[in-house]
């Protein structure tokens, strides 16, 4: 079992609470077994607790006992309790699903409808922020959905694992992803190599996903033939989409003509979904992005969700949100 650190956590963690506004919480697990994992190496995962929630956190014996403000102490109470159920479901649980728990938990639009996920045989891909429970539940509902917000959100993650999901279960017979290869002006011709090595650099983050979500060998042979479609957006036109999971990644550098082409590529059976950074526009200047005004369009229609994302909801690792915050921040002097 994992070193238990004892009653009292590190000096640089304990909360500076004043002793009226502090609950003692004392949680119970039956299994040792489980409760090791739950604990994870060193107790990194009380650890990361204390830190989130700004509580003291111990193992002593089969319980876990939480010491701070008394939501705090809920809220770790909830996640410990969760994260035990999913161990012994079989599932290994680490930082990144703590850290969903958490933002979940202190989340009072989605304390009802808890935390959205999609699976797929590879792998289950949990919602780490309230909004990416709402994105993964429009995608699910609508046919399409825009996803608008800064890197490192999962934006482009989710909707590729939700593809996948579609793909494995029969509900569509193809997945298309597409970019905009906006940083050749789409002439791609200078390029060496066959079309797949000409357009593959502008690609590459949609080909990553799809791997971490699907067996390498099955990406392979579904490229191979055809089941699964990576291409720049200049590919679609004149094409109609039908029975297919098509994502548009990267949407901000379409122009007008490219996003109504695109948006009207889409046929029966099939789902889109638009992903972009409104704040990151390549395009040139006095060019309009095709991402902007199709929100503004089509914010009222029927059938189309827009789910917006921001800096509190990057989940790439902390260091991203902080970069993000300081460029939003307004300028001085």
């Amino acid at each position: 079992m994992a070193a238990f650190r004892g009653a009292s956590a590190p000096a640089s963690r304990r909360p500076n609470k004043p002793e009226q506004d502090t609950a003692r919480v004392v949680v119970p697990f039956e299994d040792n077994r489980l409760l090791t994992q739950l604990l994870g190496e060193y107790d990194s995962h009380l650890a990361l607790i204390e830190d989130r929630l700004g509580i003291n956190a111990h193992a002593h014996g089969n319980v876990v006992i939480l010491t701070g403000a008394a939501n705090s102490c809920d809220i770790a109470r909830g996640v410990l309790e969760k994260l035990y159920a999913r161990i012994g479901k079989g599932e290994t649980v680490g930082a990144g699903d703590i850290d969903g728990l958490i933002r979940h938990s202190r989340s009072e639009d989605t304390a009802s409808d808890g935390q959205a996920q999609v699976a797929t045989r590879r792998k289950v891909v949990k919602a780490r922020t309230p909004t990416q429970s709402t994105y993964i539940r429009a995608i699910d509902k609508k046919d399409l959905v825009f996803g608008l917000g800064p890197a490192g959100t999962g934006k482009t993650y989710i909707a590729v694992a939700f593809a996948a999901h579609c793909l494995e279960r029969g509900l569509v017979e193809r997945i298309i992803l597409s970019r905009p290869a906006v940083e050749a002006g789409e002439r791609l011709g200078f390029l060496p190599g066959d079309m797949r090595d000409k357009v593959d650099p502008y690609l590459r983050p949609l080909y990553d996903a799809l791997y971490d979500v699907l067996p390498p060998e099955k990406v392979e042979r579904d490229i191979e033939t055809g089941v699964v479609e990576i291409a720049p957006l200049a590919f679609m036109r004149g094409r109609t989409l039908s029975n297919a999971f098509v994502i548009l990644d990267e949407a901000q550098n379409t122009t007008s003509m490219q996003m109504k082409m695109f948006l009207t590529r889409i046929g029966e059976g099939s789902k889109m979904v638009v992903t972009g950074d409104p704040s990151q526009i390549d395009l040139p200047f006095g060019t309009k992005s095709g991402l902007v005004e199709a929100v503004d369009l089509l914010a009222n229609v029927d059938d189309i969700s827009i789910v917006r994302f921001a800096a509190q909801d990057i989940v790439r690792r902390d260091l991203v949100a902080k970069i993000v915050d300081a460029y939003e921040k307004p300028k001085t002097g």
